[in-house]
């Protein structure tokens, strides 16, 4: 009985490392998928040869790996590369409309919505005049742009994977409640007031979270980073290991609420000295009729009390990135609607920003944002692009 009974422990031992192993195996097969057409919508063009090189799969794994994704129509020969001596290798690249996802981003007076692909580039994209209201009808009114324009823009819905819906206030840990939205005037407003008439799958996110995550997402350097949000709010995103940091109470990024300076001027909060008292949008260009691409050429014209202006601006601006960079020992990123002015500029700040900074990296470590608009509406997007390509 005793022998029968070690021999069936060694039975239930080796099912259970089979199906570990088998468990691993499909883990791992899905993995390289993920990867290698992760790797090749990145490069826009790559081989065989450079995918092995520089994934470090072996070439048998890389070859079946590639007949799966060519078999789902996710990538295709476009042509071949010039010959170094030997035959030419085939170009391979993704299929960029094999899937599409949709992004919407919801603010006080407009609303912006783009249509992006699996390489995460936006195909297409239109900003729409629209006061923000708690009502059916607005929701109806989201519901109707999505069917619109998923039409108009020819999207199959074969080829659907959902909308992302962002929006300017703190979403709760289960993308169901805006728990907080000054912006919109809302709170404790559930998402499905929003979504409820739009028949795809839809993920909410704040704001500067999606513009941080699309950003980060785009640099394939840089696994760190803080995404400062310069709009007409102050917010931002810190992004570790290429991933979003919500914080304990998913309230991580609200660097608008910083004290900049203890007693100063009043936040919208009601605090006094907030950040986003000194660098919100708004600073600058309530000098010119709420426009700030006015505030920037009247700027490059020698304008004096814009130039004023902006010497406080950048000087506020410097402190409280170096005060991040301090912090988080990364890059930041300067984004928002003032971020998509600043690629005149970036020099003049990282000089004092360095004047700051009591490391060798001087201020290099400040970046102007790489995508100048509709950043947030793309990075909700996106969410349901990268839960496709995880899901290979």
């Amino acid at each position: 009985m005793a022998q029968q009974a070690e021999a069936g422990k060694s039975r239930v031992k080796m099912l259970r490392r089979n199906t570990l192993l088998g468990n691993n195996a499909t883990g791992g097969k899905r993995k390289n998928k993920t990867r290698v057409f992760r790797f090749i919508s990145q490069q826009g063009r790559t081989s065989k040869l450079e995918i092995v090189s520089r994934l470090g799969i072996s070439l048998p794994t890389v070859l079946q790996t590639l007949k799966e994704l060519t078999e789902d129509g996710l990538i295709w020969e476009m042509g071949e590369f010039e010959s170094t001596g030997g035959r030419k290798a085939k170009a391979l690249a993704a299929v960029r409309g094999s899937r599409f996802a949709m992004g919407l981003d919801i603010t006080r007076n407009h609303i912006s919505l783009v249509a992006a692909d699996l390489s995460g580039r936006i195909q297409r994209h239109i900003r729409i005049p629209k006061t923000f209201a708690r009502s059916p009808a607005y929701g109806e009114f989201l519901a109707g742009l999505i069917s619109r324009y998923r039409t108009e823009w020819r999207i199959p819905v074969d080829r659907f994977l959902g909308v992302g819906i962002s929006v300017p206030g703190i979403i709760d840990a289960q993308g169901r409640m805006i728990q907080d939205s000054h912006a919109l005037g809302v709170r404790k407003m559930p998402c499905d007031e929003l979504s409820k008439g739009i028949e795809y799958p839809c993920v909410f996110m704040n704001d500067a979270n999606a513009a941080g995550f699309a950003e980060l997402r785009e640099s394939s350097d840089m696994e760190n980073a803080v995404y400062l949000s310069l709009s007409n709010s102050v917010g931002g995103a810190f992004l570790q290991g290429s991933r979003l940091y919500l914080g304990e109470h998913q309230r991580s990024g609200e660097f608008g609420h910083m004290t900049l300076y203890p007693g100063g001027r009043e936040c919208y909060c009601g605090k006094r000295g907030c950040l986003d008292a000194y660098c919100s949008a708004q600073r600058l260009s309530s000098l010119t009729e709420g426009k700030l691409d006015r505030f920037f050429e009247k700027l490059r014209q020698g304008d004096k009390e814009c130039a004023q202006a902006w010497a406080g601006y950048q000087a506020d601006l410097v402190t409280a990135a170096n005060s991040l960079h301090m912090a988080f020992d990364c890059d930041v990123i300067l984004g928002g609607y003032v971020g998509g002015y600043l690629e005149d500029w970036i020099g003049a700040l990282r000089e004092l920003a360095e004047e700051r900074n009591p490391f060798d990296d001087g201020g290099t470590y400040l970046k102007v944002c790489r995508y100048r608009v509709e950043a947030s509406a793309l990075g909700a997007a996106l969410q349901h692009v990268e839960r496709f390509i995880e899901g290979l």
